[in-house]
């Protein structure tokens, strides 16, 4: 199954023919993908195969060297300074280390609160309000905020990076490996959570991860890279049972079913 057309009027968000280049390595060689609203596309590979670059290409957190992403139909590697700044309030992504994408100078509730000061327009009452559902659909309780975070096991730490990440109620979430540096039952827990964060929020998600059992566990659509370029696309329950390409096969082969 091709990735849909980027002009299609369900699509959030697309990236057509992407290249990212440092010197004569080309690291991302013209990828093309697309993710429908409410859907979640999981971008699979081994360690290397550049899924992350193709992520922060997308969040425009890194600039490509060729290509084109647009989010909801908007041309986003063409936007202003400003506009995208506003465009970042609908994109958020959750990183692959739960410690180092929180400063550790700050406390939880300054973490979390962090985007609402960012971009401004929020009263104090509403910003409490909000960091206190926020601590609350993440499971945790309120009475953490005011703790720092090195006082948190990885996977609480993870679960701040995520109430930080919805803080604005972004529409499209990235999420790079969210788990590859838990502890398996810890993992389970997290996926778990985003499950149900996707499920309750309508959330549009890249989920990138190596694991393909992770992928059909949580995911509608994969992709799957090998070294700079997608070698297969498709429907996740058709590509995880009838894998057309050997590298698809090798990937699942390599990577154990998760307990029941």
């Amino acid at each position: 199954m091709p990735p849909l057309a980027p002009t299609e009027p369900d699509v959030l968000v697309s990236a057509t023919g992407l290249v990212k280049s440092y010197g004569s390595a080309r690291v991302v060689d013209g990828v093309s993908l697309s993710i429908r609203r409410g859907q979640t596309l999981g971008l699979v590979g081994e360690s290397g195969s550049g899924k992350s670059t193709v992520a922060r290409m997308i969040l425009r957190l890194i600039e490509p060297t060729a290509g084109e992403v647009r989010f909801e139909g908007e041309d986003v590697l063409a936007a202003s300074s400003s506009r995208l700044r506003a465009l970042r309030q609908r994109m958020q992504i959750v990183f692959q280390d739960p410690y180092a994408a929180l400063n550790p100078r700050m406390s939880v509730r300054q973490i979390v609160a962090e985007p609402f000061a960012i971009h401004g327009g929020y009263t104090r009452s509403d910003v409490r309000e909000r960091v206190f559902g926020l601590m609350a659909s993440v499971g945790l309780e309120a009475d953490v905020l005011d703790r720092y975070p090195h006082e948190f096991s990885g996977g609480q730490r993870q679960r701040i990076n995520i109430a930080r990440a919805l803080a604005l109620k972004p529409e499209f979430l990235v999420l790079d490996e969210p788990v590859s540096a838990l502890d398996v039952s810890v993992g389970a827990q997290v996926i778990n959570l985003l499950r149900d964060l996707q499920r309750a929020h309508g959330l549009t998600c890249l989920f990138i991860s190596h694991s393909m059992p992770l992928v059909r566990y949580l995911c509608d659509q994969v992709a799957v890279m090998q070294r700079g370029r997608l070698v297969e696309v498709g429907d996740v329950l058709s590509v995880c049972e009838h894998p057309s390409e050997p590298y698809t096969q090798q990937l699942i082969a390599a990577t154990p079913e998760l307990p029941a």
